[in-house]
């Protein structure tokens, strides 16, 4: 699948997203899509950029660093699929 689609697909994705309440969505649903979103977004995370401040960041950190050993492009059609999913559900 071409680089433009998918790209097109994922923004298409993330605006759906923008369109849901956090309160709709389980916490851990939450973090998976945060994890998603920023590993396709910025890549690897590392510990020197994102500091932790508090509990909420920590959780959010440790759940894009569980799928850093995924690709930007992997993780975009992840999060591609888990929005469809959670819109179909409705």
């Amino acid at each position: 699948m071409p680089i433009k689609d998918l790209e097109t697909r994922f923004e298409q994705a993330v605006e759906l997203a923008n369109s849901m309440t956090q309160s709709s969505l389980p916490q851990d649903v939450q973090l998976r899509l945060y994890a998603l979103y920023k590993q396709s977004t910025h890549g690897t995370i590392t510990n020197r950029i994102y500091p932790i401040y508090d509990l909420r960041n920590a959780f959010k950190m440790n759940a894009w660093m569980q799928i850093s050993h995924l690709s930007e492009d992997e993780c975009k059609e992840l999060y591609i699929e888990a929005i469809h999913s959670l819109v179909n559900k409705k």
